[in-house]
């Protein structure tokens, strides 16, 4: 058995999100997400399903071509190859628990860092 909990986990980057990956395996990842005010995880559309738990905090998910706000308490599910993206809103931190099944491949997730890179939410219209 893994266990771990958002307060033993917590780190912030001031650059980009944190992903602490607290468990994965070939079926799943299950990652924890900390995120400054404003930083996100670019739009991708990996071949995974992922579901997004709101520890504290608000965001907004991007589910194909919506938009939905999220806020503690809450959980979504994106369906494998949609596109989808986490953006923390502007005036607070966001935790979040994101499971991912199967795990995105290296190759998936090139439109991630290259969003991070140019400082991007969705890197395919900049």
């Amino acid at each position: 058995m893994v266990s771990s909990s958002f307060d033993s986990e917590r780190a912030y980057d001031d650059g980009q999100f944190t992903a602490r990956t607290i468990f994965e395996s070939t079926r799943m990842k299950v990652v924890l997400g900390y995120f400054e005010p404003g930083q996100f995880i670019p739009v991708h559309a990996p071949e995974s399903d992922v579901t997004v738990a709101v520890q504290s905090g608000t965001a907004t998910v991007r589910d194909g071509n919506e938009e939905y706000d999220v806020t503690p308490g809450d959980v979504v599910v994106v369906a494998a190859g949609t596109e989808r993206g986490i953006r923390a809103d502007d005036a607070e931190r966001m935790e979040s628990l994101l499971v991912t099944a199967p795990p995105p491949t290296d190759e998936e997730h090139d439109p991630v860092r290259m969003g991070i890179r140019e400082n991007t939410f969705d890197p395919r219209t900049g």
